[in-house]
C-alpha cells in the first residue's frame, strides 16, 4: 500500500472520529447510485474534509464488490447481453465442480486449473468470448484472440443467446477439457 494512503488511514480515527473499518461498516448500511453522492454524505452529514470522504468511498468500493456487483456492473447500458451471459454461463456449468468463475471489472474468468475462457461484454451488442484452445486452427467464427492477447488462443463475437450453440458448447467444453 501507497505509504501517504497508509498514514491517512492510520490518522482517521483522530482526523474523522472513526476507523476505516467504521466508516466502512455506516457505507455498508447506505445505498449510492454515485461515488459523489457517498462522499458528499460523509462530509455534510459527518463533517469529513473531502480528501478523507473520497479516501472512504473509494477503499469501501474496492472492498465490497461481490462477484454479483461486478458481473451486474459490467452489463450496464449492456443489459441486452445479460441473456448471452446467462447461456454461457449455463452451457459451462455442467463441465464439473472444479471451475472457478471470477468476476472482474471488465470480464469474468472461467478457471479450472487455469483460464479456459474469459466473457467480455466488448460492445452494447456484443459479448467477446475468449477460449485457451492450443493447436485449434482459426476458422471464420472461431477467429484469433484479437484483444485478448496470450490470455486465450481463439474469441468467439457473440451478439444472441442462440449463438451459445452445440458447437460453441463444443469448443468451450474442449478448453475445459484441456485445462488441468
Amino acid at each position: 500500500m501507497d505509504k501517504a494512503l497508509q498514514t491517512m488511514i492510520n490518522n482517521m480515527p483522530e482526523k474523522t472520529g472513526k476507523s476505516l473499518e467504521e466508516w466502512k461498516a455506516l457505507l455498508k448500511t447506505k445505498r449510492f447510485e454515485k461515488h459523489s453522492e457517498a462522499v458528499k454524505f460523509l462530509k455534510t452529514e459527518h463533517q469529513v474534509t473531502h480528501g478523507f470522504a473520497n479516501t472512504i468511498v473509494s477503499l469501501s468500493k474496492e472492498e465490497n464488490n461481490s462477484a454479483e456487483d461486478l458481473v451486474q456492473n459490467q452489463y450496464k447500458g449492456k443489459e441486452a447481453l445479460l441473456p448471452i451471459y446467462d447461456a454461457l454461463m449455463k452451457a459451462i456449468k455442467p463441465f464439473g465442480t472444479d471451475i472457478t468463475i471470477t468476476p472482474k471489472k471488465g470480464s469474468v474468468s472461467i478457471i479450472r486449473k487455469r483460464q479456459f475462457a474469459l466473457i467480455k461484454p466488448a460492445t452494447k451488442t456484443r459479448i467477446d468470448l475468449g477460449l485457451k484452445l492450443k493447436d485449434i486452427p482459426v476458422t471464420e467464427r472461431l477467429g484469433d484472440s484479437g484483444p485478448f492477447g496470450t490470455m486465450c488462443t481463439h474469441r468467439v463475437k457473440l451478439t444472441h443467446s442462440t449463438e451459445v450453440d452445440k458447437e460453441l458448447i463444443a469448443w468451450l467444453k474442449e478448453a475445459y477439457d484441456k485445462s488441468v
